[in-house]
């Protein structure tokens, strides 16, 4: 696939970058009195409840969480309506509620960037035990599917998908959407980074409780925007979708896709009004792909490497094995919070191994983007304060630079003391003019996907071992410049700081 002279999502990370003049001199503020809703609400579409009592797993959370895909041979589960509902819980499901003068606060399965829950889940599926074949929309409010359209609609997005083996063979495709003004609201034109970030924490959820319970999980990004759009019946300027996710396998081929009408079904009113931020739109609309052509050639050249594997002298990271936890994904799940503070203490070296080689498996997706895996380490038993990279694998890396450097991972989460009290910060970083050179405007998409995904996956690892984590913005070339020359030329996808959580007193 040639460059398709992907200049405007270039000018979109330039244009949305932080910096310190851009921070300081910036006049926004919130106006709590038009914040959006946190759900999108179907106003005359029966609710369709989801059973509560959820299937468990077996496979420890630690291979869960880096699970690369089912085994073969191995027998998996299923895709029934209690394994699609626990799917659907453990991914983007309200797991708890907070009740405060203001209101009331919605605890979700996956971190958020500012709690905002702008990713919605839309499911394409055959008849499954306890569930007839439709289009249906997730409702975390209340647990609840919603029918938008009745019968077997996967051929749409098999179709659309340019017949992507793994949409073609599953009973059940999700389509992950974004709405944007709902995390606009406050990120402005940012939001279309945040869309990726916030889809890839759910999507990691997604894929370890998928992996638990052996449901193969694909997650595609090579489809026809403007056939999903249609399915869902959704205005991509404001809700736009992002990523499908075939669930399963060994389904019977979908029927061809059938006329989709519009739905014209109403929902509530986000908000008193809405604030267009023509940057999120213009980049969304340049990233999109119109015709099957597209999207094969996409596919083709997204099956290709162009990271470079990193070279140098590297020390090794010894992960602790599997049975360091010894309980399932799910209960991880439910205890994972965003650590908001951390006491500046030490954590094992083995630990940071587990973190770092979960996060560095390989994501099963149709475009191949590896993000390079950038650490500032501050106090972690055995290895020496400083500047690292990974390897491609996760399990060793190279030394970058020694020394204290809290302060300055200070200054690049935009002055906060998270990263600096963290025990280590995990940056990934992508080479964003290969990817553009090889997968076009798309690529931004797989890119900030890819390391999201992965930055999910810290997240799960961290709290499995009994650490805390948090994903953090911060001033994008300042961190480039601090990882150079190594770094150079790189864009920073997502960071994550790691450490032990602060006792409650």
């Amino acid at each position: 696939m040639t460059d398709r002279e992907a200049h405007a999502l270039r000018a979109y990370h330039e244009r949305t970058k932080h910096s310190v003049a851009s921070v300081r001199g910036d006049p926004h503020f919130l106006d709590w009195d038009n914040q959006p809703r946190p759900f999108k609400v179907y106003a005359d579409v029966e609710p369709i409840a989801l059973p509560t009592e959820l299937p468990g797993s077996q496979m420890l959370a630690l291979d869960a969480i880096g699970a690369t895909g089912t085994e073969r041979g191995v027998p998996g589960r299923t895709l029934d309506l209690p394994a699609l509902a626990r799917l659907l819980y453990f991914a983007a499901g309200v797991l708890r509620r907070k009740t405060h003068p203001g209101g009331e606060i919605f605890l979700r399965a996956a971190a958020c960037t500012g709690a905002l829950y702008h990713i919605d889940v839309y499911v394409a599926c055959a008849d499954l035990d306890g569930l007839a074949a439709g289009v249906y929309h997730f409702g975390p409010h209340d647990f609840a599917l919603r029918r938008l359209r009745a019968g077997d609609h996967r051929g749409a997005l098999a179709a659309a998908s340019a017949g992507e083996p793994a949409v073609a063979a599953a009973p059940a495709v999700l389509v992950l959407t974004s709405t944007f003004w709902r995390n606009a609201w406050k990120y402005r034109a940012r939001t279309y980074r945040h869309a990726f970030w916030d889809s890839g924490t759910m999507l990691a959820n997604l894929l370890a409780a998928a992996a638990s319970v052996h449901l193969p999980a694909r997650i595609v990004l090579g489809f026809v925007d403007d056939v999903a759009n249609r399915l869902l019946d959704v205005d991509p300027a404001r809700e736009a979708p992002l990523a499908l996710v075939a669930l399963g396998n060994g389904a019977a081929a979908p029927p061809e896709a059938a006329a989709l009408p519009p739905l014209a079904l109403e929902t509530l009113p986000l908000s008193a009004h809405e604030v267009d931020y023509p940057l999120v739109r213009e980049a969304h609309a340049a990233s999109s792909l119109a015709s099957v052509e597209e999207v094969r050639a996409w596919r083709a050249a997204g099956a290709l490497e162009d990271s470079p594997p990193i070279r140098g002298e590297m020390a090794a990271l010894q992960a602790l094995p599997a049975a360091a936890v010894p309980e399932p994904v799910e209960a991880v799940i439910l205890r994972r919070g965003s650590t908001r503070r951390f006491p500046r203490a030490s954590i094992p070296r083995e630990a940071l191994a587990t973190v770092v080689g979960c996060a560095s498996r390989p994501i099963p997706m149709d475009a191949f983007v590896r993000p390079d895996l950038y650490l500032i380490v501050h106090a972690v038993d055995g290895l020496a304060p400083g500047t690292y990279v990974a390897d491609e694998t996760g399990r060793a890396l190279q030394a970058l630079g020694a020394g204290d450097f809290r302060r300055a991972a200070g200054h690049l989460d935009l002055g906060q003391d998270l990263a600096a009290d963290a025990a280590a910060n995990l940056y990934w970083l992508v080479d964003l003019e290969a990817v553009f050179r090889r997968l076009g405007d798309r690529g931004y998409r797989a890119a900030q996907l890819a390391a999201a995904v992965a930055g999910g996956r810290a997240y799960l690892a961290a709290y499995a071992l009994g650490l805390g984590a948090t994903g953090l913005t911060f001033f994008d070339d300042d961190v480039t410049a601090f990882f150079s020359p190594h770094a150079a030329g790189k864009a920073v996808m997502f960071l994550v700081a790691v450490g032990r959580r602060r006792s409650r007193t």
